[in-house]
């Protein structure tokens, strides 16, 4: 693995509330108890990671952070292009990430625990950010913060990719159906499809400039764009 100097900084010292609390103390408690079939449950992705690597199309020798990594399935699908890419994956579990380092057979990616709310990375750094279907797992507040800190580390005019559920345009049944059954088994999904989320987006200095739908709709790809001086 390539060694990458130990920081510390990050945008804000961040006050945790006492729903914030809870949810990072769920949060582990999940992670614990989904760690070990992680990868079974979310097979259906396997391809997907691919088709985020295309979409990325990150120049040779990129520097990429993988946010909330868990495995590092994105991680490893952004080594296995074989564009010498410089890759860091975090999570704040170290039960997704030991698993992730039993897998791991490559010397250009390095995973390590933080939480995405304090990136342990000084400002303008890397290349691409990346967070795959995570951010509909947070709340509110830790969502806002996650984002806010992504766009913080990245380079001006650096690639910000997000990953993560939607619902299919113009099509009420399917609608209906996909909402009715995510939400089944992620608790925190009826209220991330029905916030502003390109909004929030936007707020946290990222410009979007092309989307994807995937999943047959209940997914989207979204390539976003640090704005200069956020």
């Amino acid at each position: 693995m390539r060694e990458h100097e130990p920081q510390s900084r990050h945008s804000e010292d961040v006050k945790i509330s006492a729903e914030e609390k809870e949810y990072y103390k769920l949060l582990k408690w999940y992670a614990r108890l989904l760690a070990p079939f992680y990868d079974t449950v979310t097979a259906i992705l396997s391809k997907l990671r691919d088709k985020v690597v295309d979409f990325t199309n990150a120049p040779v020798k990129s520097r990429i952070l993988d946010v909330a990594t868990g495995t590092g399935k994105q991680a490893f699908a952004f080594a296995f292009a074989k564009k010498d890419y410089d890759i860091i994956g975090i999570d704040l579990s170290k039960d997704m990430l030991n698993v992730a380092i039993s897998k791991n057979r490559y010397d250009n990616i390095n995973f390590q625990i933080a939480d995405a709310t304090k990136l342990p990375f000084e400002d303008n750094v890397f290349d691409v950010s990346c967070i795959s279907f995570a951010l509909h797992d947070m709340i509110l507040t830790i969502r806002e913060k996650a984002l806010r800190e992504m766009a913080r580390v990245t380079k001006s005019k650096g690639t910000i990719i997000i990953v993560d559920y939607a619902l299919p345009k113009d099509k009420k049944i399917s609608r209906f159906l996909i909402y009715h059954f995510v939400r089944l088994y992620e608790p925190y999904y009826p209220e991330f499809i029905k916030s502003n989320f390109e909004e929030l987006i936007r707020k946290s200095g990222i410009d979007i400039k092309e989307e994807h739908s995937v999943l047959f709709g209940a997914g989207r790809m979204m390539k976003g764009i640090k704005r200069i001086n956020v």
